[in-house]
């Protein structure tokens, strides 16, 4: 009986040590910032449960992201195992292929089709009914405003139902300070965030179901009209994003509204204006027209895809189920790196009814959670970057040279036309 005993041990001791020295499957997954923290904080969980698959986190500017992705899925070698895709690019990669359709055996992610927020799916689907990218976090379109500004004027954010009612408002807290016939204080940053804010609240972004050129059409004129509007009243104080300037003027309060997604939310308590805790509020963004319900959109979200040419696709697809649907990666990315759940389910955790200091004891989070639930369902196209590059500039011709939006419009649409006809 001794002898047996002494065998079975043995037996045991020799399959853990072969287990133990079974070779590790490594993938690379390819970031840019603040994926690459919000993941990196994952991987233990994730080894866990995937002790025989090795990652290597490899991150780039989000810019040179994107476009090493291009040059290595055109190339046909040099993408990673797995590859995360920003919304703004997501429509591209659908269209021109060298992704794998995450809905065929053996990823089967089709079974995960109810519990993402249904925009981010439609986003992340082909024409052809492929599914090339799984949402792995959102952004919910809000305003992030300053509360003292407000009360300091007399005005109650309930108060802002219609996008013209938010540009009386802006006119009351839009100043001169010091007399040299320039305001000095703003409603928001920049004009352009009015125009992307009624543009991205549409269930057509640039182009139809049958691949028609949208941008002439009313809501891209009432963008263009609306954004000109507040920058001509002094109401815009022309401070881009991402800058030393825009930075100060959340800290000084110089701007008191700024449509965004909901990540910002983060990037102003954690290095933005950490100093301005308590001193802001979190709003859903107004109607566009009297009697409408009020607009919600995104700004921002990310999706994972699987490049054809890895030869560590199942790997890969742990990778990308574990990160996407994982109750605890969901939340750990969200408390990482503000990276908000597309995976509906994580919102059922309590985390998302804490009252939030830096928000005066608001609960953000359940506002955040209502936007996403009202998001329409928006038709992508695989010229959208081209179509979104040709608007961003023709807005600027609008509001810093005076083109007139019609024209712009117009102008616009041939250029998105013509640059259609020849990538075809």
């Amino acid at each position: 009986m001794k002898k047996l005993g002494l065998l079975l041990l043995i037996l045991l001791l020799v399959a853990t040590l072969s287990l133990e020295a079974a070779p590790k499957t490594k993938i690379t997954v390819g970031v840019f910032p603040a994926l690459d923290e919000a993941y990196a904080a994952v991987l233990p969980d994730f080894y866990k449960k995937y002790p025989q698959i090795e990652v290597e986190i490899k991150s780039l500017g989000f810019g040179d992201h994107h476009s090493q992705l291009v040059t290595a899925l055109a190339a046909g070698e040099g993408a990673p195992d797995v590859a995360a895709v920003e919304i703004g690019y997501i429509a591209q990669f659908v269209a021109e292929g060298g992704l794998v359709d995450l809905l065929r055996p053996p990823f089967n992610a089709g079974r995960y089709r109810n519990g993402v927020t249904p925009y981010t799916w439609a986003q992340g689907m082909s024409n052809d009914g492929r599914l090339i990218a799984m949402p792995s976090d959102i952004a919910p379109g809000c305003a992030f405003y300053r509360r003292d500004v407000f009360a300091e004027h007399g005005i109650k954010i309930e108060e802002i139902k219609t996008i013209e009612d938010l540009f009386e408002v802006g006119k009351k807290v839009s100043k001169d300070l010091d007399g040299d016939g320039k305001n000095d204080t703003w409603l928001i940053s920049d004009a352009t965030s009015i125009a992307w804010m009624i543009i991205r609240s549409s269930p057509e972004l640039y182009f139809d179901e049958q691949g028609i050129c949208q941008v002439d059409s009313e809501r891209f004129r009432l963008a263009f009209e609306w954004a000109k509007k507040f920058q001509d009243n002094g109401l815009a104080g022309g401070i881009a994003a991402w800058t030393n300037e825009w930075y100060v003027a959340f800290q000084n309060g110089t701007v008191a509204y700024e449509p965004s997604g909901a990540w910002l939310g983060g990037h102003l308590k954690n290095w933005m204006a950490p100093d301005t805790a308590g001193k802001w509020g979190v709003t859903e963004w107004p109607a566009l027209r009297p009697g409408e319900k009020r607009m919600a959109g995104y700004w921002g979200g990310t999706f994972l895809a699987i490049p054809e040419q890895s030869k560590n696709k199942e790997e890969a697809w742990a990778f990308i189920e574990f990160i996407c649907t994982d109750l605890n990666a969901q939340k750990t990315c969200f408390e990482v790196a503000d990276c908000f759940p597309a995976w509906m389910a994580t919102w059922e955790d309590k985390i998302f009814e804490e009252k939030m200091d830096f928000f005066a004891g608001q609960q953000a989070r359940l506002l955040w959670i209502d936007i996403a639930k009202r998001v329409p369902e928006v038709v992508t196209n695989r010229f959208d970057n081209v179509a979104n590059s040709v608007i961003t500039t023709e807005l600027g011709a609008v509001l810093q040279e005076g083109k007139p939006v019609d024209r712009a419009l117009q102008d616009a649409k041939t250029q998105i036309e013509r640059r259609v006809r020849r990538g075809r």
